[in-house]
């Protein structure tokens, strides 16, 4: 039996898994003691219970990864066999009496090899990469035991070559097909051996028994000395086409020695042709003579120990998660190259398929008066693509929207994820689209006017990140006190709840550096509009202590190092500034001097806009959403209700919503009303908002659980899809869009009064009131809302007598006293001005149908004119109709009709028919 077998620790997830077996050569018939060594994987310390994930590759099975007779399921470890512990990190596990009784195997189905992968107790440590144990025929076989396949020596080094046989034979050792040992009859041969040069060297060992022969055969490597040679002008880090039929690959690795460039144009070997000159810090090779047309993968090799996809890829395959993407998301997706390398690989293709942009011209929308739109492709659309996101952008267009913020699409690990798991950050990740159909997705977005925003993640990555596999310390199960881009340990040194995968060095020029080109990178390549930067508050290297400390006092050097950020976007496209955003949520001294530089800041209302939704008094103050609030000079808090790491503020109305008996904020439409109301104050304070998909249309599935909201297992859990809801048929949630449409209508129509900077809050308390004026166009607003349970009064303290138009039901009240207090049910909410111009037509006509107040027991108005209303009851017959051209507004008196619920039908002035319920008390 000829066996090639790779023991060479080639790092694809920065752990590997150390096993030997007994008998060296174990058959199917043996008695098999497995022994595992946990040092330097994930299970490293750990002093709980270690089992077996394990199954057989068969004669039956299609390739390696399809493992038979599995014992057990991967979530239940009480039915997987458990390691007995023989050390504080070995372990040994006994196949007995035999393999196919073990793994009860069909008859005549022959195991080739045991599949195995050790586990901690709850599975979220484990040895990777996966482990292939080989199993021999009976009869006479022959393996070499040392050195590994593809071992690595200088030159003149002397090792020791060992084989062992399963029987008595004839021995015999070979170098490059060279004679160097034999032995008689005898199960064990050994010899020194010196290599006098470099290059790839075969071994190989032959066993001979009564005309039998088999052999194994491994490569071993002679290292060469790395020449040193200046790196050619004008290339950059990562790939480059040259444009003269020759490709460059940079790959900067201080404090590295060797790296050679493994790919399918050198058949994934070490090869000296492909081996990298060092200039400083850089690493390259230029390589000639490849086919234009052809999709290559590549990967570096360095120092002999890891191989790693370059940090630079606009593309990569990963072996583990591109099987289930569908085709229909990722057309002609490359083909893993399975069983000529391992881990994830870097492509290119020197003749890409470059996208024509429609818009080149594409002017933002100014920030201080923004509206985004916070975006989870992944939960915004039934297939999760930039695709099906395009047909839905005209919905954004009307609803007025300005920017799209996008949660993380760079490549994260897995398909299925929020992205704030980052492993490849200038590689789009694959399971939303190709970087066509996000190019023509922001192609799109500019031709209606939309911004798009990408969020960021530089805080910290996850294991798959070439630069962190680069500088790797699996002795410690942590980045190497050299690393060029990681701390060794969280700044936030007691804080668990902060520790996300690993923390990036932000005092390293070559952290720095490196983030200022995956900034540049995708604002030149995908046009991107500007940044939500993640967790800011990691950006620097002072240490915090204390569990629940989450770095918010003020930081200097923090400071310095994200205005840096700030200027190195800003200056990607001067005059017409990109956006700079950061979650940074510390003290407001800090996010003062932000805010003053010119960057943007997330303002969360998310609790403070609940309690007052939800009708309680306690934090009902949303004052914080107002940059003047904060001591800031500009408008630069783009303040939301609600965002991807918060609750949603329908879930709670409805789990505990207050009450006053017949007033019950748990209803859906009450709790739906309650949102509009939200959102007039919302929008009515100055400065840039913030929605998070759906928040328009009241969604009201949970962050958490289903069926326990306050169940966080669930919490990056797909969710339901809002299209999927019929929310459109419902008009409660549809008369919220309508309102939020409005709101955001006039931010844009009328900036000098929806973004002035002369205006008085009184919003600490359930009942609101706003004061907006404009001392440009003259157009002053008053906006009140009262979020208690009962009726309150509330002062409107408008600033001149006179008539004033309600925007929301077109009623007129004649002010003689500004400051006679005003009486609002429990949820409502009222925007006057001294003008009509707030309800312009064509808004109107896109408004949904809606009655003022429903339910109500004397008159009500409606948000239509109106050529003829008629109220039908529940069996269908007309009780009342209004014929006549009634302007929008008008009151109906339905103080005859009894106690009931009604449809209400009008023929609008467009001749168009439309319906709406109504409750008469």
């Amino acid at each position: 039996m000829k066996k090639i077998y790779l023991l060479f620790l080639l790092v694809t997830s920065f752990t590997y898994a150390q096993v030997t077996t007994a008998p060296a050569i174990p058959t199917e018939a043996d008695v098999i003691t497995i022994y595992f060594n946990a040092i330097g994987t994930e299970l490293e310390g750990y002093t709980g219970d270690v089992y077996a994930h394990t199954g057989v590759v068969t004669t039956a099975s299609t390739s390696n990864s399809d493992w038979k007779h599995v014992i057990g399921s991967w979530g239940n470890n009480t039915t997987q066999p458990k390691l007995t512990r023989t050390g504080s990190n070995t372990y040994q596990l006994v196949i007995t009496p035999n393999i196919p009784t073990f793994y009860n195997t069909n008859t005549g189905e022959v195991v080739t090899d045991i599949a195995i992968v050790f586990r901690n107790s709850v599975g979220n440590a484990q040895s990777r990469p996966d482990i292939f144990i080989p199993i021999y025929a009976e009869g006479l076989n022959i393996t070499l035991t040392n050195p590994s396949n593809q071992s690595v020596y200088d030159l003149n080094e002397i090792i020791s070559i060992n084989a062992s046989s399963s029987v008595n034979a004839d021995l015999e050792l070979k170098v490059n097909n060279i004679s160097t040992q034999t032995a008689t009859n005898a199960t064990s041969i050994s010899t020194s051996y010196t290599f006098t040069s470099t290059g790839l060297h075969t071994i190989e060992a032959i066993a001979s028994q009564n005309g039998d022969i088999k052999q194994d055969e491994i490569s071993v490597y002679v290292k060469t000395m790395t020449q040193n040679q200046t790196i050619p002008s004008g290339v950059t880090k990562g790939f480059n086409d040259n444009g003269d039929g020759t490709v460059t690959f940079v790959l900067e690795a201080p404090n590295k020695m060797d790296i050679y460039l493994f790919s399918g144009f050198n058949n994934w070997t070490l090869n000296e042709t492909y081996k990298m000159k060092k200039d400083g810090d850089m690493f390259w090779l230029t390589v000639p003579g490849l086919d234009p047309n052809t999709e290559y993968a590549y990967q570096y090799f360095i120092d002999y120990s890891i191989k790693v996809a370059d940090p630079y890829s606009h593309k990569i395959l990963d072996p583990d998660n591109d099987q289930y993407i569908p085709t229909s998301t990722y057309p002609s997706l490359m083909a893993y190259p399975t069983g000529e390398t391992t881990g994830i690989v870097s492509t290119f293709k020197i003749n890409e398929t470059d996208y024509t942009w429609q818009n080149t011209s594409f002017t933002r929308p100014d920030k201080e008066n923004l509206i985004i739109y916070e975006m989870l492709i992944r939960d915004f659309t039934s297939s999760s693509t930039y695709q099906d996101a395009i047909t839905h952008l005209d919905y954004l267009q009307n609803l007025g929207i300005t920017a799209i913020e996008l949660m993380p699409v760079n490549e994260f690990e897995g398909n299925d994820s929020w992205g704030y798991n980052p492993s490849f950050y200038m590689a789009l990740d694959k399971a939303y689209g190709t970087n066509n159909d996000l190019k023509a997705f922001v192609d799109e977005c500019h031709l209606r006017g939309i911004a798009v925003i990408t969020d960021v993640v530089f805080n910290h990555s996850y294991g798959q990140s070439p630069l962190l596999q680069m500088y790797w310390d699996s002795a410690n199960n942590r980045p190497t006190s050299d690393s060029p881009y990681y701390n060794e340990n969280h700044n936030l040194v007691d804080n668990t709840s902060a520790h996300w995968g690993y923390d990036f060095n932000h005092e390293s020029t070559y952290t720095v550096n490196f983030f200022n080109d995956v900034l540049s990178f995708w604002m030149n390549e995908y046009k991107i509009d500007g940044f939500r930067f993640d967790f800011t508050k990691g950006f620097s290297n002072t240490i915090y202590t204390g569990a629940n400390n989450w770095a918010s006092a003020y930081d200097g050097d923090r400071i310095e190092n994200l205005k840096a950020f700030a200027d190195h976007v800003w200056a990607n496209n001067p005059g017409n500034e990109a956006y700079v955003i950061f979650e940074h949520l510390s003290d407001n001294s800090e996010e003062t001097e932000l805010a003053n530089y010119g960057i943007m800041l997330w303002g969360n209302l998310n609790h403070n806009f609940n309690q007052n939704t939800m009708g309680y008094s306690s934090e009902a103050d949303v004052s914080w959403l107002s940059y003047q609030n904060r001591g800031w000079n500009e408008p630069h808090a783009v303040g939301y209700m609600e965002s991807h790491d918060e609750e949603r503020l329908m879930v709670k109305n409805l789990a505990y919503g207050n009450s006053n008996g017949t007033y019950d904020v748990t209803d859906l439409g009450t709790a739906l009303d309650r949102q509009e109301a939200a959102s007039v104050i919302f929008y009515g304070i100055p400065g840039p908002k913030m929605i998070w998909q759906f928040g328009e249309l009241g969604y009201d599935k949970s962050i958490n659980c289903a069926a326990n909201i306050n169940d966080g297992s669930c919490r990056l859990d797909k969710k339901p899809v809002a299209w999927t809801l019929d929310y459109d048929s419902d008009v409660n949630r549809l008369n919220l869009r309508d309102v939020t449409a409005k709101m955001i209508s006039l931010k844009k129509q009328f900036p000098s009064t929806f973004n002035t900077d002369d205006y008085s809050l009184s919003v600490t308390a359930l009942v609101k009131r706003i004061n907006l004026n404009d001392n440009i166009g003259n157009l002053d607003v008053v906006i009140v809302a009262n979020f208690d349970v009962t009726s309150q009064s509330v002062n409107p303290n408008f600033p001149t007598t006179g008539n004033w138009y309600e925007t929301f039901s077109s009623t007129t009240i004649n002010v003689t006293n500004p400051t006679a207090t005003i009486s609002l049910q429990p949820g409502e909410y009222r925007l006057y001005s001294q003008t009509e111009n707030l309800s312009t037509s064509d808004f109107e006509a896109n408004l949904s149908l809606k009655l003022f107040p429903n339910p109500s027991n004397t008159t009500f108005s409606i948000n239509r004119n109106v050529e003829k209303l008629s109220i039908y009851n529940l069996s269908g017959k007309a009780v009342k109709t209004f014929n006549g051209n009634f302007n929008k507004g008008h009151l109906f008196n339905i103080s005859s009709l009894p106690s009931s619920i009604y449809l209400i039908v009008i023929k609008n002035d467009l001749g168009m028919h439309e319906h709406i319920k109504f409750v008469k008390l």
